[in-house]
């Protein structure tokens, strides 16, 4: 038996790294995941892997920042499943320049996803969830959201408020006897494409500090060897363990907690 067995799981940016191998682990602990992303090859390539294991998925694409479309997809959960007992708010996206030179279509577009598509996949998740039961919200920030990093002020910015969001809300739910969770995760430095896809710019702290002369990406493996007290990088299963872990019965008196998992470097 699974360790969450017949669970109805939803998973936001579930098309790479940690959103992908959380839905796997979920999937291989029993639960009927729904995939959902803006990358649409991606998020089907991840309902393959968990058919090829032997679970069940489905892929609904998505963007978090609408609003609308947050409607459709909760809607659609029901209709196909009627019920949903776990969500992971795992999407984001990290935008790396000196908060100076940061233009404020790059800060609203970060807030959007990963503040606003925090807040929507609530608003909209949870009602279904007390429906269903109650169960279970993780929603990933990040060490970032903990302290705070040169030339990612305005990430730190958005994780700092999925930190403090999750802990008003799992309050309301508890006040409101929801019979629903609601924790944090936050990872460290874990090697997934999110590095290579944090653009850069000018002379930024983050670009000067960790990108190597001559390469245009960060390497996450390097950073982990400087940067956590273990001297390594995560990988994607660590994080993953620790949501199916949330999700689960096994936390059933957690709410409101942050789960750090970052090899050391917020124990300094």
């Amino acid at each position: 038996m699974g360790r969450v067995q017949g669970k109805v799981a939803l998973v936001t940016g579930a098309a790479a790294g940690i959103g992908r191998a959380a839905a796997v682990a979920l999937a291989a602990e029993g639960a009927k995941v729904v995939v959902t992303d803006v990358d649409e090859k991606g998020g089907a390539e991840t309902v393959d892997i968990i058919g090829k294991a032997g679970g069940e998925a489905s892929f609904l694409p998505q963007d978090v920042a609408d609003e609308a479309r947050w409607q459709e997809i909760v809607a659609a959960v029901k209709e196909k499943h009627g019920a949903l007992h776990i969500l992971v708010n795992n999407a984001g996206i990290g935008v790396g320049a000196r908060i100076f030179d940061m233009p404020v279509e790059d800060w609203r577009r970060q807030m959007a996803i990963n503040v606003d598509g925090v807040f929507f996949g609530v608003k909209h998740g949870i009602p279904l969830m007390a429906e269903s039961g109650g169960g279970s919200v993780v929603n990933i920030s990040s060490v970032a959201g903990l302290q705070g990093a040169p030339g990612l002020a305005g990430y730190c910015a958005t994780k700092g408020a999925v930190r403090l969001f999750t802990k008003a809300v799992a309050l309301e739910c508890a006040q409101e006897k929801m019979n629903v969770r609601v924790n944090s995760v936050h990872p460290g430095i874990i090697d997934t494409d999110i590095w290579n896809k944090i653009p850069q710019g000018g002379t930024s702290a983050l670009q000067s500090d960790l990108i190597p002369e001559g390469a245009n990406t960060i390497d996450a493996g390097a950073l982990g060897e400087m940067a956590a007290p273990l001297g390594f990088a995560g990988i994607p299963a660590d994080i993953a363990n620790g949501i199916v872990f949330l999700a689960s019965d096994e936390s059933r008196y957690m709410t409101g907690s942050e789960l750090v998992i970052d090899g050391g470097m917020t124990a300094r």
